[in-house]
């Protein structure tokens, strides 16, 4: 608990500078609990984490039984396999990573069915990098998804993410989270009937780049817990 509350200290303090620093609104810190032990979600609860965010469906069900006890808030941030988005849609609350029109479909469908009266929360995964071997809908292809995902009757979009590669600098870093924030720009002007709020974008190592660019969810991991298991 200690090195998990010294941890949570010290991003409390990077956030809280680079906010001040760039004169930005308070990001949502998302604890990424993949590979954790349901005892270290429950230690970082106890700390004030509301919101946890997994990868992997199975272990994420798992934890969920096991902390069944918790108002814990439930994101999906990892690739959404067709024959998973049922049990996706009826256990989380965000799902950060919909990239294909059959994907949100899927999960729209299965909302439905599962009788959650609130529509499932996504956002979009762009591939800012337009790299070929990421997953994400390119920036020029963004807006057409979004129109069709926008009239799926069980889904609320919210915003976007994205994982762009990993870069030394600041200002390196910046760029491609700056070019996320111009995308959901462009976004709110063509949909202004839509909730598009929402910036899914920073990690343990461009947190302050994140800020900076305007995030509203950081995804943290390693700076949170620790060297991952």
């Amino acid at each position: 608990m200690s090195n998990l509350a010294g941890n949570f200290a010290v991003l409390e303090q990077r956030i809280e500078q680079a906010c001040q620093e760039h004169h930005c609104a308070r990001p949502l810190l998302l604890a990424v609990s993949k590979t954790r032990v349901a005892d270290e979600l429950r230690q970082a609860y106890q700390l004030g984490l509301r919101a946890f965010g997994e990868n992997y469906l199975q272990e994420a069900l798992a934890k969920q039984h096991e902390l069944h006890d918790l108002a814990i808030e439930w994101h999906f941030i990892g690739p959404v396999q067709s024959n998973k988005a049922r049990a996706i849609a009826e256990h989380f609350a965000w799902v950060h990573s919909v990239d294909r029109f059959k994907v949100a479909q899927k999960l729209s469908a299965a909302r439905a069915e599962s009788g959650e009266g609130q529509p499932l929360n996504i956002c979009l995964q762009v591939n800012i990098d337009r790299a070929p071997s990421k997953s994400g809908v390119l920036p020029q292809d963004l807006q057409p998804l979004l129109a069709q995902c926008s009239e799926l009757p069980h889904l609320q979009v919210r915003g976007l993410m994205a994982i762009p590669d990993a870069m030394a600098t600041f200002e390196a870093q910046y760029q491609p989270l700056a070019d996320l924030a111009a995308c959901l720009h462009g976004c709110q002007q063509a949909f202004p009937q839509l909730p598009l709020d929402t910036l899914s974008m920073g990690m343990s190592g461009d947190l302050e780049a994140a800020v900076a660019a305007g995030s509203t969810i950081l995804r943290i991991g390693t700076d949170l817990f620790g060297a991952r298991h």
